[in-house]
């Protein structure tokens, strides 16, 4: 992930804030809005690190291929990512 816990934090915090005065969400409870918010933006922020994870599986299991034909790790890396990025239909 590419922001730390707390200033993920902090960013639900703003979000929240900017919703209400935007007049786009209502809450009663704004402590359990802010974690609500929090939890959904820590799950995508968590996305691309999954993603990756289930690159590197793939093109582990293609190493001796990929090998055999000279083919990059990097690239092959970015394809793949890219197919996932499709297929779970998210927002990099």
């Amino acid at each position: 992930m590419l922001v730390s816990k707390e200033y993920l934090g902090y960013l639900a915090r703003q979000v929240t804030k900017k919703l209400i005065e935007g007049e786009f969400i209502e809450t009663k409870n704004l402590n359990s809005t802010v974690e609500r918010v929090n939890a959904a933006m820590l799950e995508e922020m968590q996305l691309e690190d999954r993603i990756n994870d289930e690159v590197r599986l793939i093109l582990e299991a293609y190493q001796d291929e990929m090998q055999k034909s000279g083919a990059s790790y990097q690239e092959m890396f970015k394809k793949v990512k890219q197919q996932l990025v499709q297929k779970y239909k998210a927002v990099l």
